[in-house]
């Protein structure tokens, strides 16, 4: 019988061992940056990083903030979440969600908020499954210069 648990991943040893499952949702990052990228994440707003263990093997990563605003007050925002693609349709999602619900809940937010993807038709039926609400549009503009001023 498999082991499973929910871990921060803290060293950076520890978060390169997600590497290959987070890969997978953000394939434009690279195994040489990506622990550069979460130590900054981690600066910036305190992202977390956890991982659901199947025995040895990560099955599963999130990674995560709390965050204040003035529509949802304290929320817990999900950056990434992310299965191994070889291991779907095992529960390993379920338990990371469920997980997730319970921090939100340890660390008295109101809301567990995220976004998916358009494109992410599976990942959409995931969240509805567990009773999460699409609520409005995220629209992005890549800016790569500011502009100049008047």
């Amino acid at each position: 019988m498999s082991v499973m648990n929910i871990k921060e991943m803290r060293t950076d040893a520890e978060v390169l061992l997600t590497f290959p499952v987070m890969h997978q949702l953000r394939p434009f990052l690279t195994e040489s940056g990506y622990v550069e990228v979460v130590r900054k994440q981690r600066e910036d707003y305190g992202y977390r990083l956890v991982a659901l263990f199947d025995d040895d093997a990560v099955v599963c990563v999130a990674g995560y903030k709390v965050s204040h605003s003035l529509h949802f007050d304290k929320y817990l925002y999900v950056d990434d979440l992310v299965s191994d693609a070889a291991n779907r349709s095992r529960g390993y999602g379920d338990q990371m969600l469920a997980w997730l619900e319970s921090e939100c809940r340890r660390t008295a937010c109101s809301h567990l908020r995220l976004d998916t993807g358009v494109e992410r038709h599976g990942a959409q039926r995931f969240y509805k499954r567990h009773r999460m609400n699409a609520l409005c549009y995220h629209y992005v503009k890549a800016i790569s210069e500011p502009e100049p001023a008047p």
